[in-house]
């Protein structure tokens, strides 16, 4: 057993999880500074292997595991995380402007389940402070995404500003875009998943985007609850309007199948589910888009990954890369070059 799992983690779980995740990253943060200690903690969890490396979106990932979005909204940590191994890192959900989110608490673990219940809310220092962090000098062949969303007080039939505001300010410092209409802690965002207010969204936005020299690839990050005829016509809106790819998926509103009782459930209250309940939902999600695209369809996968055998369900499933987050609640920061070795391993 290693170290997070021996110690660690049992004394985080005795902490709040929103509190434990900022002492978790200052620790990090810490240990990556002392002399010696850095230098150590970076050859124990990275993997650099050319065999890992991947050609997607016209850019080069060093391996396909990524950092999902909701780690670091506002770009502090992205140097940190780099030196877990990760091939990309997701940065966001950011918006036009700063807001608190949702009262706390906010976070919740379900440790029978290996899940999280978050309801978050989109709380960032808005897009022009993750602009200021993203200006500094990025580790060496780290990709890095943008995750764009509304302000809560933004009203659905203007969203499309919002959109437009995050992407012409972030275009020269992200590798690629995802547009997040899918998270279920901001009121009515999910309604913009809806065929047709999410066609306007993204062809006006990959308008923008063709008139740059060369475009920015747009991703669309989408909810693990749609049903097989809205997953068609994520299809039809993808191929019309030509983005790159999707994200698949979002957190669930679902509680089907846990094992944490209706009481503690309804203590919680609202909020997306992550982590291993959600695991093969979104891995379904990820096999019929691949095999209803006729495998032409660009994939990351993302959703309860939380060992190599999870990740290699993902890909086999059609995922292209994937990402993970709860899982590292829960499996630690070796995660990352586990999986790593279990691609090698085949």
């Amino acid at each position: 057993m290693n170290l997070y799992q021996n110690l660690l983690k049992s004394l985080l779980f005795r902490i709040a999880p929103e509190r434990a995740h900022h002492l978790t990253v200052a620790l990090l943060k810490l240990g990556l500074a002392i002399p010696g200690l850095g230098g150590s903690l970076r050859k124990a969890y990275q993997l650099n292997d050319a065999r890992l490396e991947r050609h997607f979106l016209g850019l080069k990932f060093k391996n396909p595991v990524g950092l999902a979005a909701g780690f670091d909204k506002d770009g502090r940590h992205y140097h940190a995380m780099a030196a877990l191994g990760f091939g990309f890192v997701e940065l966001g959900t950011v918006t036009p402007k700063p807001q608190d989110g949702n009262p706390l608490p906010r976070l919740f673990r379900l440790p029978a389940d290996e899940g999280l219940i978050n309801r978050m809310g989109f709380n960032n220092a808005g897009v022009d402070a993750l602009v200021e962090q993203l200006k500094k000098p990025r580790p060496a062949g780290l990709i890095i995404g943008g995750n764009i969303g509304k302000n809560k007080s933004t009203p659905n039939e203007q969203a499309l500003n919002d959109y437009l505001y995050c992407f012409e300010r972030l275009f020269p410092f992200v590798d690629y875009f995802v547009v997040n209409v899918s998270s279920p802690n901001t009121p009515d965002l999910r309604a913009l998943q809806d065929k047709e207010p999410l066609m306007q969204l993204l062809s006006v936005l990959q308008k923008k985007n063709h008139e740059h020299r060369i475009p920015t690839p747009i991703l669309l990050k989408i909810a693990p609850d749609l049903t097989e005829q809205q997953l068609d016509d994520i299809l039809e809106i993808v191929q019309e309007t030509g983005i790159a790819g999707v994200i698949a998926t979002n957190t669930t509103i679902s509680r089907e199948g846990l094992l944490a009782g209706p009481t503690e459930l309804e203590e919680i209250g609202a909020g997306g589910l992550s982590g291993q309940p959600l695991r093969e939902r979104s891995t379904e999600v990820i096999r019929y888009l691949h095999q209803k695209s006729e495998e032409k369809l660009f994939i990351i996968g993302v959703g309860g990954i939380a060992s190599a055998r999870d990740a290699q369900d993902k890909f086999e499933a059609g995922a292209a890369l994937v990402q993970v987050y709860s899982g590292l609640v829960y499996a630690g920061p070796e995660l990352v070059k586990e999986i790593c070795e279990g691609i090698l391993a085949g």
